[in-house]
């Protein structure tokens, strides 16, 4: 995933010979409006395109999603907009939208500075780190019927525009959080809300270490799920959802290669990029989880295995 302006990561992506790219183009990342101007996601494609890469994924609220996953006056029109960014992504050329409906709260972490292997910073989250006795804001059934009301909405206009839509776990995949309910947060909870369409744009980002946290058995989900699963996110944790603190690729309980192999037999065409890497040394840790050395360390790790089960 690479920043939405240029910056030293774009050069360190095309050494690597990253060719695909996912952005977040929200307005205070690029400097102009949000993808449901065509303009805008244009000027934001023509740049990676310029510098030699295929823009082929959106991640993340591209705006304010507040009224959308609250259920608040003013969500119709802000499910247009979302409406005309699916449309700019198909006339532009963008295959993916990765999404999530996480109310209130987006992915969270108590900790930012817990020591990982030589020294490196990681993130984590410890339910008894925060005050979650705090007065709920929306049930999870009035959650349900707000996303069951966005899916009818968006799923339509992202098949016909030939988009597939991604949906990301809540993370961490507990309910309540902060008095926002959650309700992505296990297997049956993603069963229930693949059921709201059968529409080949109504897909899943996988990642797989948040399903870990739920205590799921992840290999037999990639088998379940793996026409839907579109998107791959690849970290490790160690701990279970209610406390569970962020690893290096290599340093967690999970078999990379064998998850990987399992990855290409169910689902062979994802994409696949790592994700919340430690902070290593030299570099600041403002904008943890996404820091470019550990980025670095994880491609290699995660094209070498994958190189390496390709030549089986």
């Amino acid at each position: 995933m690479l920043p939405a302006r240029q910056n030293i990561q774009w050069t360190l992506a095309a050494q690597l010979g990253v060719k695909h790219i996912v952005t977040k183009a929200a307005p205070e990342l690029t400097g102009l409006p949000d993808p449901s101007d065509y303009e805008a996601l244009k000027t934001v494609r023509d740049r990676f395109q310029e510098a030699g890469f295929t823009l082929y994924a959106l991640e993340g609220d591209e705006f304010d999603m507040s009224r959308i996953k609250l259920g608040l006056p003013g969500r119709d029109e802000d499910i247009e907009r979302y409406q005309k960014m699916l449309r700019n992504m198909g006339r532009l050329g963008l295959r993916l939208l990765c999404y999530n409906f996480m109310a209130g709260v987006g992915w969270f972490r108590s900790r930012n500075d817990l020591l990982e292997r030589g020294g490196a910073l990681t993130s984590g989250f410890d339910v008894r780190d925060i005050d979650n006795n705090v007065p709920l804001k929306l049930t999870e059934e009035k959650l349900w019927d707000n996303y069951a009301y966005f899916v009818k909405a968006v799923i339509p206009v992202a098949e016909e525009a030939g988009i597939v839509m991604g949906l990301h776990p809540d993370d961490p995949p507990i309910s309540p959080l902060l008095g926002y309910s959650r309700v992505l947060t296990s297997a049956d909870a993603y069963r229930r809300a693949m059921s709201f369409s059968n529409s080949p744009s109504h897909g899943i980002t996988f990642c797989q270490a948040t399903f870990r946290a739920m205590g799921e058995d992840v290999p037999a989900l990639l088998q379940e799920f793996g026409p839907r699963i579109h998107f791959l996110h690849i970290r490790d944790i160690t701990g279970t959802r209610d406390c569970f603190r962020e690893t290096f690729h290599d340093n967690g309980p999970t078999d990379m290669p064998a998850l990987l192999a399992t990855a290409m037999k169910y689902c062979p065409n994802c994409l696949v990029r790592p994700d919340h890497t430690p902070t290593m040394a030299g570099e600041g840790n403002e904008n943890f989880g996404y820091t470019m050395q550990g980025n670095l360390f994880a491609i290699g790790y995660i094209r070498g295995i994958m190189e390496t089960l390709q030549r089986r």
